[in-house]
């Protein structure tokens, strides 16, 4: 065995460079990784699409989260809409038996929008507002329209595709 090949002791340094520091070093930045990543599980959804969602100063409390597949046409109101915020999704009825889905990020900054209200979809974040029936920009500073996505109703209920 060369001394290239043996693991450095207290006694002998590493052949190639690496020293204790660096071992060391590398050890603690992979300790780190490790708890944050306890960190972030602990505070993830997990894709619990079911978990409540609740009131803080920036988000009403008017956005609920359905089970996959379970938003029902009585919770769209006519003229209106809902946020579903751990879906990331918007869905309106901008007329009777007419319902349209999008994004609900901005377009500007990538907050959530936060309600559905006289015609418009609004962004807490920065003020942007968009059309409830083609997600457009109505009030800047939004770049660009909500992403549009499918939205059929059947039985009482809507699929988002």
């Amino acid at each position: 065995m060369s001394q290239s090949d043996q693991i450095p002791t207290v006694d002998q340094p590493a052949a190639a460079g690496i020293d204790r520091r660096t071992v060391l070093r590398s050890a603690g930045v992979v300790g780190a990784g490790a708890a944050g990543a306890a960190t972030l599980a602990a505070c993830g959804g997990g894709g619990d699409t079911t978990a409540p969602i609740t009131a803080s100063a920036s988000r009403p409390a008017a956005s609920t989260s359905p089970a996959a597949g379970a938003i029902k046409v009585a919770d769209i109101p006519v003229g209106g809409g809902k946020v579903f915020d751990v879906q990331k999704i918007v869905v309106t009825q901008p007329k009777a038996g007419e319902f349209k889905a999008f994004s609900a990020i901005c377009t500007h900054k990538g907050c959530t929008v936060a309600k559905v209200e006289n015609g418009t979809i609004d962004c807490p974040c920065h003020g942007s507002k968009f059309d409830m029936a083609t997600g457009a920009v109505t009030a800047g500073p939004a770049p660009a329209p909500l992403p549009s996505k499918n939205a059929t109703a059947s039985g009482g209920s809507i699929t988002i595709s």
